[in-house]
């Protein structure tokens, strides 16, 4: 059997488990292991064993083990997902598959896309050939995101795209980004339509933003009569608001949040894992200071109380309390536990943790106070913290 040939086929759990632990050791390079880089990170292509094992990944469709096969997903069911994603967390392996391409956009075209759109766009973005990006926010449009301006003017088989979207996250990596425009002046969330634009053609300029952190993770982008054709539009024109409520859903809850907000942004071991080697121990070997080791341990209980949540309402296991309230809860849940993560980190650390540069600081001591600067974004993009808990307020309470 060729070593990129997919064994997804349909067997008895501890058979499937097997097979996935002899692929995973065929396949995955040992040198990769415990080194996931950030999605929004300058691009990974080139690196051999990168290259090796996002090749069989992609041929097996596990990158995107839930999608259906005729798309290049892996087709695997629940059961056969946990599998695999104990097995790769077992040995510390990564999925190089993704980006928004995986975690908002395939999800939505499967959803709300043509069979021509699907056809096109979900097997590049299974194999990881096309980097997508985010073209929602303005300079004036940003909570109040119906109010763009950013307009798509008709050309009978094509729109002309002018205006700019900003805090773009990766996109002056993507080759490609989902976009919402205005298609109709006379009205607000009924004048959007949804557009995929090239971001390689003519008329589209790209200009990164340095954040707080130090790093170019966002960028602005302008746009002057770009070009995209009218088999683009994805649903119904001047309906695209309906299409984006349908993507931040996938934004604000489910594998996307949980990664993204639970995730750390990069920090690697544990809070506990730091204090023990850097803080006064008891004679029994615990953190000295009680109060620290209480808080500690209260942020381990939430964190892995949400992955339960999270791996709970993948599955199924929980019935859905509203389709925006749901992922409106996962998403400021996982927003607080990430951000007490960055904050015990910079405690712990003490005066170490306040450096994000110069050679007083080790290497790691400068990426834990930049995750710490970089963890305050999440309370704001996707919908900012306060609109969260309006939604959940009036759609899941009822209190609107």
């Amino acid at each position: 059997m060729n070593k990129f040939t997919s064994t997804a086929t349909k067997v008895a759990p501890d058979d499937f488990r097997l097979v996935v632990r002899q692929w995973l050791a065929d396949n995955f390079p040992a040198e990769l292991s415990g080194k996931e880089p950030m999605q929004y990170d300058a691009p990974i292509f080139g690196n051999p064993a990168v290259d090796s094992w996002t090749l069989a990944m992609a041929q097996t469709g596990w990158g995107v083990p839930a999608w259906p096969k005729r798309y290049g997903g892996g087709g695997l069911s629940t059961d056969e997902i946990t599998i695999l994603k104990e097995e790769m967390q077992a040995i510390g392996a990564w999925n190089p598959i993704a980006g928004m391409g995986v975690d908002l956009l395939g999800p939505t075209l499967l959803e709300l896309g043509s069979e021509e759109q699907k056809l096109e766009h979900i097997p590049a973005i299974a194999r990881q050939e096309v980097r997508w990006c985010q073209g929602f926010s303005e300079p004036g449009s940003g909570s109040d995101l119906a109010s763009l301006s950013t307009k798509a003017e008709d050309k009978g088989d094509h729109f002309l795209v002018n205006g700019q979207k900003i805090w773009m996250s990766g996109g002056q990596y993507a080759d490609k980004c989902f976009c919402l425009v205005r298609t109709d002046s006379s009205a607000k969330q009924a004048g959007i339509s949804f557009l995929l634009i090239d971001m390689h053609q003519p008329g589209v300029e790209v200009r990164p933003i340095r954040i707080i952190s130090g790093e170019e993770t966002f960028c602005q982008t302008f746009f002057t009569d770009a070009r995209v054709p009218k088999e683009n539009l994805v649903g119904e024109l001047n309906r695209g608001w309906d299409v984006a409520k349908r993507l931040l859903q996938h934004e604000r809850g489910g594998d996307y949040s949980g990664s993204l907000c639970a995730g750390y942004f990069g920090l690697d071991g544990s809070p506990a894992e730091l204090a023990q080697r850097t803080l006064p121990q008891t004679e029994e070997g615990c953190i000295a200071d009680a109060d620290l080791r209480g808080r500690i341990t209260r942020h381990e209980m939430h964190y892995h109380a949400y992955q339960i949540a999270l791996r709970a309402a993948e599955a199924g296991a929980v019935p859905e309390i509203h389709p925006f309230g749901q992922g409106s809860v996962f998403k400021n849940r996982g927003t607080a536990i990430a951000q007490d993560r960055a904050e015990l980190f910079i405690e712990i650390l003490g005066l170490q943790g306040l450096g994000c540069a110069g050679s007083s600081f080790t290497e790691d001591e400068v990426e834990i106070a930049r995750a710490w600067l970089t963890s305050k974004a999440p309370s704001i993009f996707g919908g900012t913290y306060e609109i969260q808990n309006n939604i959940v307020a009036k759609r899941v309470l009822g209190l609107g």
